[in-house]
């Protein structure tokens, strides 16, 4: 059975935040549990693994988990905190003599290739807007809104009967935009607060609040939230709904139906 291990589970910022000294930060800064790299999940087969995102903390996350090689990888979109390791993982392909994979939607593509023109010399990027199977699992991606700002996307993975959702960067979602969360066994769910009280308008990333009514809509089996800011404290007791987790570094989860 393959297992869903989280690589990084903070937001863009990261936790502890250079500046900051509030309870979270300081609890993290001294190696707590609320110590957090930006977002990424690995789904490990044994043998080899599938890397969702590679922000700027790639590096760190490999070592932290004794991995020397990386061949393939899906991007959800973009933005810094989702592709900043990018150039650190075409050097290590450059020096491990293959090409890596990069799986991303093709409007996401060329924005790659803008901030990163050399890439292309060690990486082979390849679009998946019409579905792709990577180790047994049929990846679905779909555009989702991202607040102010813009778009990412979202992916359903499937496999011998078992489906789960993973959408680290939205808000606000539609009908269309959240019919292939439904029923999923596992939705992977970026939210960056427990309440965030700015303007709509001004935001990017679903609250813990505002995920909870998401819940009651695509009635996931189980969710695990996210992509999360020093907002979040793990050692606080929140108000979650039933067969909710928070992320932890370093976690892992199996994935499949003898895991329900």
């Amino acid at each position: 059975m393959d297992t869903l291990v989280f690589l990084g589970t903070g937001d863009a910022m990261g936790v502890p935040r250079v500046y900051c000294d509030c309870e979270t930060c300081s609890e993290s800064r001294n190696g707590g549990l609320n110590a957090r790299l930006r977002s990424s999940v690995l789904i490990d087969n044994g043998s080899d693994g599938l890397v969702i995102d590679c922000g700027p903390d790639w590096r760190r996350q490999m070592e932290e988990q004794g991995i020397r090689h990386m061949r393939r990888l899906l991007v959800t979109h973009a933005h810094f905190d989702h592709i900043g390791g990018l150039p650190e993982w075409a050097d290590a392909c450059r020096w491990m003599g293959y090409r890596g994979q990069l799986y991303a939607p093709a409007e996401v593509i060329p924005v790659i290739q803008r901030q990163y023109p050399w890439l292309e010399n060690q990486l082979d990027m390849i679009p998946c807007d019409e579905g792709i199977t990577l180790d047994g699992w049929a990846i679905e991606t779909w555009r989702v809104c991202h607040g102010k700002n813009g778009y990412s996307y979202a992916y359903r993975l499937e496999k011998e009967g078992y489906a789960w959702v993973y959408c680290p960067d939205s808000i606000s979602l539609g009908e269309e935009e959240t019919r292939r969360m439904h029923d999923a066994d596992l939705l992977v769910l970026g939210t960056s607060f427990y309440y965030e009280a700015a303007e709509l308008s001004t935001r990017s990333v679903y609250d813990m609040t505002e995920a909870a009514e998401l819940l009651k809509e695509v009635k996931p089996h189980r969710a695990i939230y996210t992509h999360m800011s020093h907002d979040v404290d793990l050692r606080k007791d929140y108000i979650l709904p039933e067969h909710v987790t928070l992320a932890r570094t370093g976690m892992r989860v199996p994935l499949g139906s003898a895991a329900e």
